[in-house]
This record gives structure tokens, C-alpha cells and sequence, in this order.
């Protein structure tokens, strides 16, 4: 298995992104190319997916760039963890649920090398975490399939500032509250991307997929 990792340092802007990742889609398809994981992160940003309502902008003034991922509404902004990733489940399995998994697996087994229990539900995707006795929301997950090739990605709440999901129903779900990991605990985001990695490559090697 052949999977490039990419990692940018400064904020990547969201348009040349999409446009990259589009355009990486394509050569996969046509097994033109390596596949694809990409750690970034964005300026500040608010995207909408395929199933956002126009009820989950809580501020209308506020700039939405629609995109072709699953999901609602988020905001991207610097100290978020994004990871874009293009990947061949012709090669694996042809079964979105249990890539979704992998994806989701992925990130709670980077938690635990850190010690800190996350975990995901079947409800609504993505990753959660118990603090203060509610349950919140720390990770989003947005994909997207083409022809078996999964693409878009998934962002985690590093030390981004949380105020801007106010204008916003993050993932169009009302009654939850989303943290970041510094809220939590104090770890390193160049180590955190290191065993994420580790993870996803675990996760998504064709040994480990079945």
C-alpha cells in the first residue's frame, strides 16, 4: 500500500485545498496516483455539507462555502486539526460504514495514547468526549464517496477558538457542546499528529481493513 502523507505548517486556504484533494481524487481514480492523507489547518471559515439546513446559521451575516462532503455545518479555524485524506476502498472494502469506523477508531486510539477516552456515536458522527457530565463534541466527520474512493475528511478542536461555533449549530446538532483538547489536557500537537498517523495508516493498511 502506497499512501502519501502531507503536512502543511501554515494554514492552507480552504478553496486551493478542496481544489487540491479534487484534483488528487481524479489521478486515484485513474490510478494516476498515490493516495492521500493531508494533516492542515484552515483561516477561519464556516463550510456547509450535503444535508445542512439554513436553520443551523444562527448569524446570518456570517460568509458559508458550501462543499460536497456529508454532513451540516462546521467552522474551520487555525489551531484546528484538519486531516484530508483520498482513499481507494476498491482496494479494501466496499463498505462505507466500516471506513467510517476505521476513520473513527483511528482517532480514539490516538486519544488513548494521550490517556484521554473519547468515543464516537452511531447517532451522530464524529467524536465525543464526557466533561462535566455532558457529553461534547471534540472531533467532525464529513466524507464523501466517488466511485469507492472515499475523500474529504474529518477535523479535531486542538486550540482553536470555540466562540466561533456560537454564530453557528455545529453539525446541525442543538443540544451539544463542543471542547477542544487544550480545554482538557495539555499535549503536543506535533506528537498528537505523529501517533494519528501511526493510526490511520494501521487503520487503513489492507492487512488490518478485513
Amino acid at each position: 500500500m502506497s499512501i502519501e502523507i502531507k503536512r502543511s505548517i501554515k494554514p492552507v486556504d480552504y478553496s486551493f485545498a478542496i481544489d487540491q484533494l479534487n484534483e488528487r481524487l481524479e489521478k486515484v481514480i485513474n490510478n494516476n496516483e498515490k493516495e492521500l492523507i493531508w494533516f492542515l489547518e484552515h483561516q477561519k471559515i464556516y463550510t456547509a455539507g450535503t444535508s445542512f439546513s439554513e436553520n443551523d446559521i444562527l448569524d446570518k451575516s456570517i460568509d458559508i462555502i458550501k462543499t460536497s462532503r456529508g454532513g451540516k455545518i462546521t467552522c474551520h479555524s487555525p489551531g484546528q486539526l484538519v486531516c484530508y485524506f483520498v482513499i481507494d476502498l476498491n482496494k479494501r472494502k466496499k463498505d462505507i460504514r466500516r471506513f467510517i469506523i476505521s476513520i473513527e477508531n483511528s482517532i480514539i486510539e490516538t486519544f488513548k495514547e494521550f490517556k484521554i477516552n473519547v468515543n464516537s456515536d452511531r447517532e451522530n458522527v464524529g467524536i465525543w468526549i464526557n466533561h462535566d457530565n455532558e457529553n461534547k463534541k471534540i472531533g467532525a466527520i464529513g466524507i464523501k464517496v466517488r466511485k469507492w474512493i472515499a475523500y474529504h475528511g474529518f477535523s479535531i478542536n486542538f486550540n482553536n477558538n470555540l466562540d466561533y461555533f456560537n454564530k453557528i449549530i455545529p453539525c446541525g446538532i442543538k443540544d451539544k457542546k463542543v471542547i477542544s483538547i487544550n480545554q482538557i489536557s495539555k499535549i503536543n500537537y506535533t506528537d498528537f499528529v505523529k501517533i494519528l498517523e501511526k493510526q490511520l495508516l494501521k487503520n487503513l493498511s489492507l492487512l488490518n481493513y478485513f
